[in-house]
């Protein structure tokens, strides 16, 4: 059996992604965890594999669709629009004086429809002001809404300020042209999970290993590559805001984008 790990969702710059992997694939090792770093291209495969160790999903599949894992915990980000373990979505846009009223009849695009920060975040506040789009593009990722957004061919999208950040630092070209104009509130960010049949005692070990990789200074420098400042415990309980804010969306008349 082959315990599997992987950081999918923050791996903008590989570099400092895989020190990341391999800092915690140490810290377990120390456990008596052995763990095979792995970089998967189906998402949905990887976070329902039976052999998944440690992976890194978005609030909304694990809410919506993924019953058979467990949450780790959350990773506090040291980006602008995070406090604590939450994060927020920033509204980007070409016209940097332009506010979402503005966008009523454009084109959205969004990363996925699974997605918290650019789909399900971007319908809640759309939903509030009584805005709606005249079309929905949905990109694949959030590097190529923003994109879409460069070379004229949407009009808006939600990223994740995480995300923002991270290109900020690595690949500023990506942000080119474009501004915040707006923002969402802040949710739980990105979960930390394993699999289902992961025993209590594996998963106080993840949690320590988690603990360290945040508190010893012989992670800071990796930690501070990936804009890590702490780790907090999390269960499925705190991601109920997310399908409050599905829910919301549809009582206010917006069931989907």
């Amino acid at each position: 059996m082959t315990n599997r790990l992987a950081l999918p969702m923050y791996a903008i710059h590989p570099p400092a992604t895989r020190a990341l992997i391999q800092a915690i694939k140490t810290l377990l090792a120390r456990r008596g965890i052995e763990a095979q770093p792995v970089w998967p291209d189906d998402l949905q495969a990887h976070w329902q594999d039976a052999h998944l160790l440690l992976s890194q999903t978005c609030g909304y599949p694990l809410v919506t669709r993924l019953t058979a894992v467990h949450p780790v915990g959350t990773f506090h980000y040291r980006a602008p629009g995070c406090s604590g373990r939450d994060y927020r979505s920033w509204l980007v846009a070409r016209d940097e004086q332009a506010t979402l009223a503005d966008f009523t009849d454009q084109r959205a695009v969004a990363n996925s429809l699974d997605s918290h920060s650019g789909y399900n975040a971007l319908r809640f506040v759309a939903a509030r002001q009584g805005v709606t789009f005249s079309q929905l593009i949905l990109s694949g990722g959030h590097r190529r809404s923003l994109a879409a957004l460069q070379q004229g061919d949407a009009d808006i999208a939600a990223i994740d300020c995480v995300s923002w950040a991270l290109l900020a630092r690595y690949e500023p070209e990506a942000l080119d042209g474009l501004h915040i104009i707006g923002e969402t509130p802040r949710a739980p960010g990105l979960p930390l999970i394993t699999a289902a049949s992961t025993s209590s005692t594996r998963l106080a070990h993840l949690r320590l290993a988690l603990h360290q990789l945040v508190q010893e200074t012989a992670w800071r420098g990796v930690c501070n590559d990936n804009l890590i400042g702490g780790f907090s415990p999390a269960e499925r309980d705190d991601y109920q805001i997310v399908l409050d804010w599905e829910h919301d969306a549809a009582a206010q008349g917006l069931p989907r984008l």
